[in-house]
C-alpha cells in the first residue's frame, strides 16, 4: 500500500501522527507523575515553585526527545 502513496505524503502523515503522539504522551507522563507525587502541581507552579517547574520541564524534554527519535528513526 504504501508504493502507491507518494512518499511526501506519507512523511507528512507520519510527522503528524508522530506529533499526536508526543502530545499524547507528554499530557499522559504529567498526569501519572503528578498521581506520584504527594503535592499539586498545578498549585506549586502558581505559587512561582521553580523546582516544580524544571521538574515537568524535564519529564516533556524527555518525552518530546525519546518519541522524536522513535519517529525519526521509523521513517528509513
Amino acid at each position: 500500500m504504501t508504493d502507491t502513496i507518494d512518499p511526501l505524503i506519507l512523511n507528512m502523515l507520519y510527522a503528524c501522527m508522530g506529533g499526536f503522539l508526543t502530545l499524547l504522551f507528554m499530557w499522559l507522563g504529567c498526569k501519572v507523575f503528578s498521581h506520584i507525587v504527594n503535592f499539586s502541581i498545578p498549585q506549586q507552579l502558581a505559587d512561582g515553585n521553580m523546582a516544580v517547574g524544571m521538574m515537568i520541564m524535564g519529564i516533556f524534554i524527555g518525552i518530546g526527545t525519546a518519541m522524536g527519535l522513535v519517529i525519526g528513526l521509523g521513517l528509513n
